[in-house]
């Protein structure tokens, strides 16, 4: 049964990614993982620029569904086509999570692009060349980087902590006040957990980019029980949106969020301005999104155009800061001059690009993710 719901599904792909398309000169067949507004995006936004300059030329878009699972399923389709022996397979270009990202270089079902592009060197963060201990350099561009960082009430914290060292002592002497979802119903708290571990037990560069030594996980026993100590002084909130409400409420101070969802609820007037972030050291996790095109890509000059377009600095300020508050895949130095200075100031003001650079990390590779996970179950909330 799985395996024919499997096969349903990559049939449904290929056919959505071949219909309505014969009469167009060439067709680009572009496949994205994530939400439908980054489906919609890709639709609405960049393949009518696309096209624009490239007559002719037909973006085809297919979404294949939010989260590992939506990459995945662009993955089992590549493979299929690969293990088939096609010469041209039926997706020219893919977004996809980081973890997905590596699986498919692994598997030698991508091609390795950006050098060819002009925006390649625009790209500065560890992202780009490693995806959660895989080597991606060269495979893969940025489409967007989403950050977690700590929301907090300027008019009752006027100088908020810098680092998590800074963080305890802040909530020793403010008990109540700090809030997060533990691990349970939403990544904000796994990101700040993580960036605990991070902090007080093995650092980001050997659990995200080293290969998996088991018994490491040892090592994180004093971080986790002070981690417990630590909790025992906290406010649990239901989730990211969760934490974004009580925020709003004032029933807690200071909490970790994903900074997208904060600037959207804050151009919506859900929360007050008062509410600013910062980024603790030595650093919390964020993830990208990459695009990617496949090694036997029916039209891989296009592809690399295509990509090319999606990250220069103008459709970056436009289409990724200024619609969606995410920050830029490439280094944001770059997209400074294209955004007004309320757009910049808006996401960079309170955490500026060198912050990112120093602060923003990858999460750990699935082993020690894992690891995380299951013990902050057994050492921190039993």
């Amino acid at each position: 049964m799985f395996v024919k719901t499997n096969m349903t599904l990559l049939t449904a792909i290929g056919a959505i990614l071949v219909s309505g398309v014969s009469q167009a000169e060439t067709t680009l067949n572009v496949a994205s993982a994530g939400s439908q507004n980054m489906v919609d995006y890709v639709k609405t936004y960049l393949a009518p620029k696309f096209e624009a300059a490239h007559p002719g030329v037909k973006i085809n878009v297919v979404g294949t569904g939010p989260g590992d699972a939506g990459s995945h399923k662009i993955l089992e389709k590549l493979s299929a086509q690969n293990k088939s022996g096609l010469k041209a397979w039926d997706i020219d270009v893919a977004v996809v999570h980081q973890k997905i990202g590596g699986e498919m270089v692994q598997q030698g079902l991508l091609s390795r692009y950006r050098n060819d592009i002009n925006t390649g060197a625009m790209v500065t963060r560890d992202s780009a060349r490693n995806a959660l201990g895989t080597n991606v350099d060269g495979y893969v561009m940025p489409m967007f980087h989403s950050q977690t960082a700590i929301a907090y009430n300027s008019d009752l914290i006027p100088t908020p902590p810098k680092s998590y060292d800074e963080l305890v002592q802040w909530v020793e002497n403010n008990p109540k006040a700090f809030g997060y979802n533990g691990i349970k119903n939403g990544m904000s708290g796994v990101s700040f957990v993580t960036g605990w571990v991070y902090a007080y037990g093995s650092d980001a560069d050997k659990l995200s980019t080293k290969p998996y030594q088991k018994g490491v996980q040892s090592q994180w026993d004093t971080a986790f029980e002070k981690l417990k100590v630590f909790n025992k002084n906290i406010t649990f909130t239901p989730g990211n949106a969760g934490t974004l409400d009580m925020l709003n409420r004032g029933e807690i101070f200071m909490g970790p969020v994903w900074v997208d969802m904060f600037y959207s609820w804050k151009e919506q007037g859900k929360i007050p301005p008062s509410l600013k972030l910062t980024l603790l050291a030595p650093g919390m996790p964020g993830q990208p999104m990459y695009y990617v095109v496949p090694d036997k890509a029916a039209n891989p000059e296009l592809a690399r155009e295509f990509i090319e377009l999606a990250t220069s600095p103008d459709i970056q300020a436009e289409g990724i800061v200024k619609r969606f508050n995410w920050y830029p895949g490439i280094d944001a130095t770059h997209v400074k001059k294209h955004l007004d200075k309320q757009s910049w100031q808006k996401l960079f003001a309170e955490i500026t690009p060198d912050d990112l650079s120093k602060y923003g990390k990858s999460f750990p590779i699935a082993p020690y993710f894992d690891d995380i996970k299951e013990g902050y179950e057994r050492k921190v909330a039993n």
